[in-house]
């Protein structure tokens, strides 16, 4: 019967003592354990046939006494055979308790503000054992030490273990080999760090170096905002290690993500950003190629390490004040450089975020992002994550306000990782749990928490007053000598240096911050990475230039057949199959091609040209509206991990690498990756599709603070695509809009594009543009819904090789139409554009033009003056939009439209009236708007309400 519970993997494994402990007092006595156990166990053996099984501690004590009687007399206590298997299960559950929860009662706290909890489990008692068992010798289980132990010796052991510095959670890991990793390196050398005398001299040079440049700044430049890292020193010699032995494994590259705590200190002496520039940022010099720029304390930076493994190229990413978000753009440009190195299991690029413990805990994009590390499409092989926690969040350090969960590090469990804690004022432990913490990285692959408890010596910034809000907590602290005098002392006392060495350190680093400089010594200097991305090729073009996408049609035609391949004895879904017949069709020029196939051969000819097309997001392999089908499904599958095709993976031996994702259902952290990702990879058309546009707003910080504004801030290039599906069709608030006016609201300086294509072949051209300029700028795309399927839209295959992207597009009439006889022009932009052509050909109208804007931004200045000058004798011009007037393109779009009129012509608004909302939610009413809206635009001489009204 034990063969059951050892199948079972929450059941063995560490826990296997106390489950055995438990199933042996069930054999003697099966009231001795609680009903629910009973009642598993008597399962078991009736699984079993009903048949008694027989003590395991009866058969091992036959065995031991066996062998005592051959080693002979000796002082050791031995009690009788029934009391030892008694004992023995206590001692197990004890071993296990203190594995569990003796990490209550570890010294972590430098500031030892809440008095050790009572933890019952903990005490020998609790399981029937006293004083009198203290010198009894006992099997040791699992223990990672002698095979026995006396009970005060065990005692010993797991306290030195899990109760000093550092303190340990791992129990809730369900995979055994994991849980037996951390169980045996902990164990093994019960949490001591061994670090020679030579190597302590080096922790102490860089806690020195860490401390004395906060004291350097705060005398410098007095009140001036910095974010001190003043009671978290540790960090610097713990970055140190991670990078040194990081390098020692082979990692190539390593990206840092952490917000503003720190961060000055993390750019001087572990990325080696040299003193004399911090300090001219301090005065306030600053980039003049930047159009905006950004506080100090969010910079980035890049530098190369030298380590025992060869060079590493290191960088911070840049980062907004918002908290956490940049967590899952490091992971993205993390993916991006592994996909360039062909880094499949993540051994060369690392990523390491450093967060707050408030925001750790409080920020909703840290569960999301940890959602992301183990997926096909995210994953990047495990994160070692450092939780600087201070224990204060700004204002908040009362644990009955700051969160639910006892420790800040627990939304990680939900990933099944460790987590050690540890004391920031003992930097050898701090580096120990560095090592091991990048060691089970490198091993599984997996993420892994380090908390680095210390304290916060200053306010949230210097010119906050802590002691207001916390008077005992600061008191605390001015008591507390600093940690870089702790380690001194101690190593003085050990004989590791001499008498004043300590401040000989000191006035070592003072010295050379005097001259401007670090002391860091392994930085190098004119060091080139193999993998470095050149982005000089992408600035100061413009978004109209070289923008020829045209391809031979013969070429076309080509693609066109291989995405439309199927492999033999592979069965489609009947609808697929229509859509795969119908795609054959369209290759060959005998049916005009649709949105879905014109997006594929986009994603085709790109592929075949050699560049990468990454396209994630909810449903986006089949796409929301069954438009797209990028994979193909086996009808005939056994396997649910078998039995899928994708055309785009099969054009040939170089093209270029295609990959569509089905997100996780998350906005804020996918959206974050994949900004990242095109941060880091030029050449791939980096695509996040929305299920419908209006979701987009639940990533709002990713497009605010680095979408809209990383190249303003930063001199970040971005050529992210977002496919935004949007339109109004009566489905109500949250299916209609993607919001145009939320992204032309935070359009300058051509920022980035924002296009509304009305044809198949305007997506096509502006895919393929996106890549084939020099120009790397995000690319907002709102994509249509209903007209996916519509029968005029639809654009013939020639016209995909003849072609080229116009942004402003003259009505299909208008060879038809005589300039002279127009009175009115409508422009408009998107689906509305079809509900005007049925309008006006069921009104009989000929003279009344429809031109369709597809690039709202940058505005197209001189393709709309050209309209405006065909159509000069016109004296209305109409904007018309499906959106409420708030919303939608018009404010942003008005003046430019004005612009342009000549003195004669009067500008009309004709869409829906000012709205909270952006549609609504009865669709008698929908088609009563839109009913109107249509009228307005095409009845020339009247113009809309409160006409000029914003």
């Amino acid at each position: 019967m034990m063969n059951q519970l050892l199948a079972n993997s929450h059941l063995f494994g560490a826990n296997a003592p106390f489950i055995e402990a438990l199933y042996e007092a069930w054999l003697k006595d099966p009231a001795a354990v609680e009903p629910r156990w009973r009642d598993y166990f008597d399962a078991l053996q009736r699984a079993e046939g009903g048949a008694a099984d027989v003590s395991h501690f009866d058969v091992q004590d036959r065995f031991a006494r066996l062998a005592r009687e051959r080693r002979g007399a000796g002082t050791t206590v031995i009690i009788n055979r029934p009391q030892l298997g008694e004992k023995q299960f206590a001692v197990l559950q004890l071993i296990s308790a203190h594995r569990f929860l003796v990490v209550r009662h570890a010294d972590i706290d430098p500031l030892k503000r809440q008095e050790k909890p009572n933890v019952p489990e903990l005490d020998p008692a609790y399981y029937g054992l006293s004083a009198a068992d203290m010198e009894t010798v006992f099997n040791t289980g699992t223990l990672a030490g002698p095979r026995e132990m006396k009970l005060a010796d065990i005692l010993r052991f797991v306290k030195d273990t899990y109760c000093r510095t550092i303190g340990i959670e791992y129990m809730h890991i369900t995979d055994t080999t994991q849980k037996r990793w951390v169980q045996e390196r902990m164990e093994s050398i019960r949490s001591t760090p061994g670090y020679d005398a030579e190597y302590r001299r080096h922790i102490l040079e860089r806690l020195t170096a860490a401390e004395t440049l906060e004291k350097y700044l705060h005398t410098r430049y007095v009140g001036q905002k910095r974010f001190s890292l003043e009671g978290g020193e540790s960090l610097i010699p713990q970055l140190d290690v991670l990078l040194q032995n990081a390098g020692k494994t082979g990692v190539q590259e390593l990206v840092i993500g952490m917000a503003h705590r720190g961060r000055i200190n993390v750019l001087v002496n572990t990325l080696g950003k040299m003193p004399k520039d911090l300090f001219a940022e301090f005065e306030g010099k600053h980039d003049d190629s930047l159009l905006a720029g950004d506080v100090k304390y969010h910079q980035g930076f890049s530098s190369n390490v030298m380590t025992p493994g060869g060079p590493m190229h290191v960088t911070l990413a840049f980062n907004p004040s918002h908290l956490e978000i940049v967590n899952p753009v490091v992971e993205g440009s993390v993916r991006a450089r592994q996909h360039r190195r062909r880094d499949h299991t993540g051994d060369q690029v690392l990523p390491v975020l450093i967060h707050g413990d408030a925001a750790f805990a409080g920020q909703g994009v840290n569960m999301e992002t940890f959602e992301l590390a183990q997926t096909r499409g995210y994953g990047t092989g495990g994160t070692v994550h450092i939780v600087v926690n201070n224990q204060i969040g700004f204002t908040c350090s009362d644990l009955r306000d700051a969160r639910s969960s006892l420790y800040c590090t627990d939304v990680a469990k939900m990933l099944e990782v460790p987590v050690l804690h540890v004391n920031g004022d003992d930097p050898d432990a701090v580096c120990l749990v560095a090592e091991i913490a990048l060691d089970y990285r490198m091993k599984f692959h997996k993420d892994v928490v380090v908390d680095l408890v210390c304290y916060r010596r200053l306010g949230h910034n210097e010119q906050d007053e802590p002691m207001v809000t916390q008077p005992l907590m600061y008191k605390t602290i001015a008591k507390l000598p600093t940690t870089r005098q702790l380690y001194a002392d101690r190593l003085a006392q050990d004989g590791v240096i001499g008498a004043g060495g300590g401040d000989e350190m000191v006035a070592t680093c003072r010295k050379a911050l005097d001259g401007g400089h670090h002391t860091n010594k392994t930085i190098l200097g004119n060091y080139k990475p193999p993998f470095e991305i050149d982005w000089s090729r992408y600035r100061g073009g413009k978004w109209n230039e070289r923008d020829d996408t045209r391809l031979p049609i013969e070429t076309l035609r080509m693609l066109g057949e291989r995405i439309t391949h199927v492999p033999d004895n592979f069965k489609l879904h009947p609808s697929v199959q229509r859509i795969v017949e119908n795609r054959r069709q369209m290759a060959q020029g005998k049916l005009s091609l649709d949105w879905g196939m014109a997006e594929h051969l986009a994603f085709a000819t790109l592929l075949h040209e050699g560049y990468s097309v990454r396209l994630s997001g909810q449903d986006s392999a089949r796409g929301t509206f069954f438009h797209r089908h990028a994979v193909l499904h086996d009808q005939n599958r056994e396997r649910w991990d078998q039995g899928t095709y994708v055309p785009l993976q099969h054009l040939g031996d170089k093209q270029g690498d295609f990959v569509v994702i089905d997100s996780l259902l998350s906005e804020e952290a996918v959206m974050g990756f994949e900004y990242g990702y095109a941060t880091s990879a030029p050449n791939e058309l980096t695509i996040w599709e929305a299920q419908f546009g209006d979701f987009a707003n639940g990533a709002q910080v990713v497009i605010d603070q680095f979408i809209a504004a990383g190249e303003s801030k930063w001199g970040r290039l971005c050529g992210l695509v977002l496919m935004l599906p949007h339109g109004y069709e009566g489905q109500g608030p949250e299916h209609s809009s993607g919001r145009i006016e939320r992204y032309m609201q935070l359009c300058a300086d051509h920022n980035m594009q924002v296009c509304v294509p009305a044809t198949p072949v305007q997506l096509y051209y502006l895919l393929r543009r996106q890549m084939i300029r020099p120009f790397r700028r995000p690319l907002i795309l709102f994509t249509p819904k209903s007209i996916l399927r519509h029968k005029e839209s639809v654009s013939p295959l020639e016209e995909f090789a003849t072609d080229r992207f116009r942004p402003v597009n003259e009505d299909w009439e208008a060879k038809d139409i005589d300039p002279d006889k127009v009175k009115r022009v409508v422009f408009c932009s998107g689906k509305v554009y079809y509900d005007l052509r049925v309008e006006r050909k069921a009104r009989g109208l000929r003279d009344l033009p429809l031109a369709r804007i597809a690039q709202l931004y940058p505005f197209p200045h001189e393709d709309f003056q050209a309209q405006i000058e065909r159509y000069r004798k016109a004296t209305e011009i109409v904007w018309c939009q499906e959106e409420p007037r708030n919303q939608g393109a018009w404010h942003r779009i008005q003046h430019y439209l004005e612009r342009h009129l000549l003195p004669h012509q009067k500008l009309i608004y004709a869409g829906r009236d000012s709205s909270a909302t952006p549609a609504v939610g009865y669709k008698s009413l929908h088609d009563r708007q839109q009913k109107e809206l249509v009228e307005l635009a095409l009845s020339v001489g009247v113009a809309s309400r409160a006409d000029g009204v914003g």
